[in-house]
């Protein structure tokens, strides 16, 4: 694995906690949200991670294989490991339903339905996105000081 790599799988892991965290301030925001475009309260949104660069340690080899020419020097290296945002998708848990007769949106019975969103649950999601966050902020600072550790020897 070469110095960039490190630096290129702590970036892309960067980048994709900061969408979680946009999208849980996102659900945050519409705590109370009984009507979107679509006439429905609106439902809880998660991101979902995925692996790039090759995914199974098979297709990893694979991909190694066929980079190397037969003298064993490498032809080229696009498939940089990390993480990336494969999707956005909605919570499909039930509704919460409040009994509040005077509300614009409730039923005939006075009830209304609420977001699915926990406040709880999405606190917990952006403590753990963050905590994500600063682990491959210390992983980058460390590739930095090894970094100029190595160029300090070469001085």
């Amino acid at each position: 694995m070469s110095f960039l790599s490190s630096m290129n799988i702590s970036a892309s892991a960067l980048t994709a906690e900061r969408l979680r965290l946009d999208i849980i301030a996102e659900n945050v925001s519409n705590v109370d949200t009984t009507r979107t475009e679509n006439g429905e309260p609106y439902r809880r949104k998660l991101v979902v991670f995925e692996a790039k660069g090759g995914g199974s340690f098979q297709n990893s080899l694979n991909d190694a294989i066929r980079q190397r020419d037969t003298s064993g020097k490498v032809l080229r290296g696009d498939s940089t490991p990390g993480v990336r945002v494969s999707a956005i998708i909605e919570d499909n848990s039930a509704l919460k339903t409040v009994y509040n007769p005077e509300h614009p949106d409730a039923d005939v019975n006075g009830y209304v339905q609420m977001p699915n969103v926990d406040m709880l649950q999405e606190t917990i999601d952006s403590m753990s996105a963050t905590r994500s966050y600063q682990a491959n902020i210390t992983v980058l600072n460390a590739v930095k000081l090894m970094a100029q550790k190595a160029l300090d020897i070469g001085r």
